[in-house]
């Protein structure tokens, strides 16, 4: 990382590399509770690959590395994030474990009415480790993108997160998003002090304030996260605060008509990248991950199309009045005019 926190250009690699699990998604048709729905549609979802393929659909090289069964659906996830332009060559398949799934309601996660049901418990996944994925591949990137749900899958995901966040020669620029899930650990207490003890290895860090150690603001974060060279502090709805070193950027977050607050984690973290890696200034990075997450909201699913590349300079490019009118519903990532006459409306 160069001294204003943008990224040196090295020859012969992809631009990211991500690795973690990734299950097929059935979301209802309609309203309710899982006992009622009647059907369900296919999708694909998994914090790591959502952000390989936000990131290929926004021009970048991006490699993803994971594990999945001999089975239909580990079929359709390769084929599906392939689609996105997402190198899947170093994805491998296992005859023994199934590929994850799992059903959700169509609430919003964060409420109590939400229902997810996961069947992922010894999936293919679960067993990376060291020795079950190609750590060459792994290491061929600008940037290795990882998150906390990996290091919650088995003993052996947590020892591979450990290798890849390990000083060591050739290791690429580690971003990590803490994604804390409390379901996922085995003991409960043991998630929030192994996804510190993993975020102060890596060089960028994603955590949202409701993850965050129960520490009050991002300040408090900052204290007592000082390794990482970019820490980025999401606060929902009202922006986001990036420190490089000692520095803070804060910068608001758009209005947005949610559609469903699925993905948007994902998406922020893949729009801050990509901004990252064409070294922009932090602010305008924020921007982008706000511009991403944006596009994720106002969809139903956990995947969404980022805004083509000159629409969302543009609209980062805004002067604060203008940001702070901006408004983004659903189709903003198409309708370019729509979202313009939005900025212009006093």
């Amino acid at each position: 990382m160069t001294a204003d926190g943008s990224l040196a250009t090295t020859p012969d690699v992809v631009d990211v590399v991500t690795l973690g699990e990734s299950m097929v998604t059935f979301l209802p048709s309609r309203p309710g509770r899982l006992a009622d729905v009647p059907s369900f549609d296919r999708a694909i979802g998994g914090a790591e690959s959502n952000v390989a393929c936000a990131l290929a659909a926004a021009g970048h090289t991006v490699r993803w590395v994971s594990r999945v069964g001999t089975d239909g659906f580990g079929d359709h996830l390769v084929e599906t994030i392939g689609g996105y332009g997402v190198d899947t060559g170093a994805v491998r398949r296992d005859p023994a474990r199934p590929t994850g799934v799992y059903f959700r309601t169509a609430g919003d996660r964060a409420t109590d009415a939400h229902e997810v049901a996961y069947y992922r418990a010894g999936s293919a996944a679960s067993a990376m480790s060291t020795g079950t994925v190609d750590l060459a591949a792994v290491d061929a990137g600008r940037v290795l993108h990882l998150s906390g749900i990996t290091a919650a899958l088995s003993a052996d995901c947590l020892e591979l997160l450990r290798h890849l966040t390990a000083p060591r020669p050739g290791r690429p620029l580690i971003s990590f998003d803490v994604n804390h899930r409390p379901g996922l650990w085995r003991d409960p207490a043991d998630g929030p002090r192994v996804l510190l003890e993993l975020a102060r290895r890596a060089d960028i860090v994603f955590v949202g304030d409701d993850e965050a150690w129960g520490l009050d603001g991002p300040d408090a974060v900052r204290a007592a996260l000082p390794e990482p060279e970019l820490l980025v502090v999401k606060q929902g709805a009202a922006g986001a605060t990036a420190f490089h070193g000692p520095h803070a950027t804060r910068e608001p977050a758009p209005r947005v008509d949610v559609v469903a607050a699925v993905g948007a984690g994902d998406a922020f973290a893949a729009g801050f990248l990509s901004a990252t890696l064409r070294g922009l200034p932090l602010r305008d990075r924020l921007r982008h991950g706000h511009l991403a997450a944006a596009a994720a909201l106002t969809i139903p699913g956990d995947l969404a199309a980022p805004p083509a590349r000159h629409h969302a300079d543009r609209l980062a490019a805004l002067d604060d009045a203008a940001w702070g009118r901006l408004r983004l519903g659903p189709g903003w990532t198409q309708d370019v005019r729509g979202a313009d006459e939005e900025v212009r409306t006093p």
